[in-house]
């Protein structure tokens, strides 16, 4: 008869109920954690000098000096005002009928006996001392643990309301000192992300409610004209589907500003030059109402990212120069390689703009004095910074002299590519 071969599940099913046995045994709280810890390195410490002291003591001499075979078995001890006499450290005299045999046993004796004493005396030192430790480590850890409690309150107590608020723990430049400011750092962050995302709710909805007053006016007035006619009616119409195509195009605006938000899911290949082109080639009317003179130099500027959003980010570029610029005006569109950087960079004329107010334009919803019912949300520059963070990219802007801007975007090149030689106009 073949027994059955034995199998793991019963080791792994004993492996996992010794497993959530220690895991239980294991204290959640980190103060008796470090209590337990430092009362068994003591322990521990303890013993193996305790082990030391015995080795030592048991490989020393005896008290009472015992000769080589056949040589002197008596120490010479001394008493205080007397003479040089013969006899054992205990005080046993050494008589004419004690052999040599019994020397070396009550010798022997007497140092065993030394050895267990002091291996009892030790052991009861050492089981005092633990306990001590361990209500000294407990002291100490609750003590060490002390600002990390104080730390955690302090964070309880913070919300969206409070979020200024600040550990502001002085002291040594430890390590608790260290992860305090950085807990600074990061409420200092978040209050920064708080306030721009209250900005952003409360001008998008700005934003929205703009066109839905005007398209609830156009339907009242529809509806409240009995005389209304046909051509009347139509006109309201096409005045309602311009508005909600401008709340169509800001909708995909902020979709757009969202989905860059949330970083790339792929890198794929992409070259500015190609992106460049792309978006120089899309008809705009605006350019040609205001005769504009558009340029592009482009030389290979090959990337890694998402091609729609790198095509968005230079067709964002050219929309914002071409918009906002005067008659008769210039665009410079050109793509390069510089540094380890593939780099896009639109210039363009128009008015004036403050130094102090070039990173206001890359706000969103800001449009340096252009009223809200033009086709324009002040979102295009935004979507733009959005996508150059998502890309690991580097963005620059600066106020041309006379008028205009200059924005530039320095993309990390992508590493299998080579640095091309030729320039494309």
């Amino acid at each position: 008869m073949r027994l059955p071969k034995p199998t793991a599940a019963p080791l792994a099913g004993t492996a996992r109920l010794l497993a959530a046995t220690v895991r239980r045994l294991t204290p959640r709280r980190v103060r008796m954690r470090l209590t337990l810890l430092y009362g068994v390195l003591f322990v521990a410490s303890g013993a193996v000098l305790l082990a030391i002291t015995y080795l030592l003591v048991m490989r020393a001499s005896s008290n009472v000096i015992l000769g080589r075979e056949g040589g002197d078995v008596s120490r010479l001890t001394r008493d205080p005002g007397s003479g040089p006499s013969l006899g054992l450290t205990d005080g046993t005299p050494i008589g004419p009928d004690l052999g040599m045999g019994d020397l070396r046993e009550h010798a022997y004796r007497q140092h065993q006996q030394g050895l267990e004493n002091l291996l009892a005396q030790g052991g009861i030192a050492l089981a005092i001392m633990a306990v001590i430790s361990i209500v000294l480590g407990w002291l100490v850890a609750g003590r060490v643990l002390r600002p990390l409690r104080t730390m955690t309150g302090t964070i309880r107590r913070i919300s969206a309301r409070n979020v200024h608020e600040r550990l502001a723990v002085a002291g040594p430049a430890d390590e608790l000192k260290d992860l305090a400011d950085t807990v600074d750092g990061l409420l200092g962050r978040l209050e920064v992300a708080l306030d721009s995302h209250r900005r952003f709710v409360a001008n998008a909805a700005h934003e929205l409610r703009t066109p839905l007053t005007l398209e609830h006016a156009l339907v009242e007035e529809s509806l409240m004209d009995r005389d209304a006619t046909v051509e009347s009616y139509r006109s309201n119409m096409e005045r309602l589907l311009a508005i909600s195509q401008q709340q169509a195009r800001l909708l995909e605006s902020l979709l757009t500003l969202s989905s860059s938000e949330r970083g790339l899911d792929r890198r794929d290949a992409v070259d500015l030059a190609d992106a460049a082109e792309q978006a120089v080639g899309i008809p705009r009317p605006e350019a040609g109402r205001r005769d504009l003179d558009l340029e592009i130099r482009t030389a290979p500027a090959p990337v890694a990212g998402d091609a729609a959003l790198v095509e968005r980010l230079v067709a964002n570029l050219v929309d914002n120069a071409v918009d906002y610029n005067v008659p008769g005006g210039r665009v410079e569109i050109t793509t390069a390689t510089r540094g380890g950087h593939a780099v896009v960079t639109v210039s363009n004329t128009g008015p004036e703009i403050p130094p102090d107010q070039v990173e206001r334009l890359f706000e969103p919803f800001q449009r340096l004095g252009r009223t809200a019912d033009e086709r324009h949300h002040g979102l295009g520059l935004s979507i733009v910074r959005t996508i150059a963070t998502a890309h690991d990219a580097q963005l620059t802007a600066r106020a041309r002299p006379g008028g205009g801007l200059v924005v530039e975007v320095a993309f990390p090149l992508r590493k299998d590519a080579a640095v091309p030689a030729l320039t494309r106009v």
